[in-house]
Parts: C-alpha cells; structure tokens; sequence
C-alpha cells in the first residue's frame, strides 16, 4: 500500500468515524446498575482509602546517586512482528453494547495497515557497567512511568530496598482498545508480544546502550497499568520460564481482545474463568490493584467488561491455586488512579522483589 492511499483511508476513517460514533451514542442512565463490593481483607487483599499522599520514595533526592534515563525510537517498518495497524472507524467499530462497551470484530474488519512509531524509555541504575547481566523490568506505556520509576529507584537502590536494576519502558505503538495497535500489542491473550520483547525491543537496548540483560526468571518482571497490566501478566503467562514478577495496575481482566480468537473468546476474562483455574499453577509472583470506581464498577457479569468485578475474580482465582500475590483495592479512586500509583507504586515494587539479591 503506498504511503498516498494510505494517508487517504486513515483520513477516510476518521471522518466515518465521527459521523458513526455521533450516531451511536449509547445511553446506560436508565440500565440497572450492578456496583461491585470490594473483596474481603485477608493476608493477600488489603483495603486502601484516601487521602492519597505520594509516597517519599518517589521524591527525588540529590543526595542519593542517580541513575540514567536514555530514548531512543522504534520505527513501525522495522518490526517483523508487529508492522502496525490502525483502527478504521466505521457503523461497525462504533456499535457499542447496552452498557457502552466496544464490541469484537475480525481485525480484517476493523484495521487497516497504518505506521507508527514507539518511543522507548531505558532507565540505567548508578554503577551499571556494560556487557554486567541485570535483573530489569519491562514497563508498558513507558511515557506514563518513566518520571515515577526513575526517582524511585534512585532512592531504594541506594537504600538496599531494591537490587540495581533496568527498566525498559517502551510505548504501544499507538491507539487504544479493540482495533488499534496498542490493543492488538496489550490485549492479545497470545505469546507474540512476548516474542517482540525478547526479539525486538531487549536487542535494541543492547545495541544502543550495552546492557545485558539477566537470564535467570527471577531476575525478570513486567508492569504496566490497564491493558498494559495484562500484558505483564500475558508475558508471564506464556513463559514463566523467563519472566515471573508481576506488577498490575486496574488491569484489563476483561473481554478487550481484539481481533477475535476462539481459544479465548472472552478475552482476558478467561483468565480468571478458565485458564488460571484449568492450568498447573505457575511460579509467578502478582502485585495487582483495581480501584472501586475503576471502568464500568458497576457493568452486570454479562458484559465481560466491569474491571473491579474482573479484579476480584483474578485475585480469587490466584488465591485458590496458591499463588503468591498481594491485591489492593483503593476506595474513592479510579482507573489507574495516579495517586494511588504514587502512593502505593514502592511498596509494591519492594514486595515483588523482596527476596531478590541486592548488589
């Protein structure tokens, strides 16, 4: 497709796509609410409230030695694994359920071929010397968690609470939800983000800056908010051989998956449905929170989509196999509640990584 016509459908889209969406419009005001109560506190599930207040970790402190934070760009028409594609609006892509949820369709569809490109965010602890293999974390939506994670881990390498590691934190590749790259990159229950991370994304850090990353799955984790909190989790999932530490914020638990795929046609609702509860146990370690007003809290079991209620049945189905997880619900707050992030985000990040060595 030269790059003229390809211009001209994505212009196409989104005008099609205003008209449609105007035009599809759904009202829920006088649907029959189904509000989602927080899970029982246990030794796994606690109980936050406001107010929020950062914690003092993510402050940064010159005092403490600082590490480097480099960017560098990945370009759509280098990729093998994902070559990009964007969401054609149309009558079909704007339908919405009786609760206003997006609907799946074939990517055929609803996706075009479209270019992208990722910025990416390499944070590099104090000290670090190249070709040294490092524990690290791979971070979806980088741009978001950069600033946090970067002071942060200044303050607890340096206080011994976290062992000096990497954070790649790498942008989707653009859009959101069903029919966009990002959700084709996050929500996809499959290994082939995985495969892009391993193939793509951690050899370019190598080449542009010398790092080289652990082996040993105990030394590597994934986090992310929403869509990229699945993600993690997915990355897990497929191969707990290479990655076992998992940090979720109001993780999408619900049937956003797109295109569609009959192995899993409830989309990151057969997690907590069929798949953790139908599978072996397997050695990952899951930090997870929702908020109780988090996206669609109060959508009947029907729809696949209300995030709070999802969350619960993730944490259950954890708890039954024996996981080792800590679950959070944060009262008066929303989806990836950025103060609850703040507030919470040290904690977390030293409870996953608690029994990891320290340099």
């Amino acid at each position: 497709m030269t790059r003229t016509r390809t211009l001209a459908l994505l212009m196409a889209a989104v005008m099609l796509g205003a008209m449609s969406a105007s035009a599809q419009q759904v009202d829920t005001s006088k649907l029959p609410k189904f509000p989602t109560p927080p899970p029982k506190e246990t030794a796994e599930n606690s109980i936050i409230r406001p107010p929020y207040v950062d914690a003092p970790e993510t402050v940064p402190n010159p005092a403490v030695p600082q590490g480097d934070v480099r960017e560098f760009i990945l370009y759509s028409y280098d990729s093998k694994i994902y070559p990009g594609i964007v969401r054609v609006e149309s009558e079909k892509t704007a339908k919405r359920d009786a609760y206003g949820n997006r609907l799946a369709w074939p990517e055929s569809e609803i996706s075009a071929p479209g270019p992208y490109r990722r910025h990416v965010w390499v944070y590099i602890p104090p000290g670090y010397k190249p070709g040294t293999p490092t524990p690290f974390m791979v971070v979806q939506d980088g741009r978001s968690y950069i600033r946090r994670l970067a002071p942060t881990l200044d303050n607890m390498i340096a206080a011994k609470r976290l062992p000096s590691m990497v954070i790649v934190a790498a942008d989707s590749g653009g859009s959101d939800a069903q029919g966009s790259q990002r959700g084709l990159e996050y929500d996809t229950i499959s290994d082939r983000y995985y495969r892009w991370v391993e193939t793509e994304l951690l050899p370019a850090v190598t080449k542009n800056y010398g790092i080289t990353f652990t082996k040993d799955p105990e030394g590597r984790g994934a986090m992310g908010g929403s869509s990229g909190a699945i993600c993690a989790w997915t990355m897990a999932w497929f191969h707990p051989e290479s990655y076992r530490k998992i940090l979720s914020y109001s993780g999408t638990f619900v049937n956003q998956a797109s295109p569609e795929d009959p192995k899993t046609p409830r989309g990151g609702w057969e997690y907590h449905a069929k798949l953790i509860p139908n599978s072996p146990k397997k050695p990952i370690r899951m930090w997870m929170h929702v908020s109780a007003q988090d996206n669609h809290f109060d959508d009947p079991d029907s729809t696949w989509h209300n995030w709070p209620r999802a969350n619960n049945l993730m944490a259950a189905a954890l708890k039954k196999k024996g996981y080792d997880h800590k679950y959070v619900w944060s009262e008066e707050s929303r989806h990836v509640d950025p103060r609850v992030v703040m507030q919470t985000l040290p904690s977390a990040l030293e409870w996953l990584w608690r029994d990891y060595p320290r340099n």
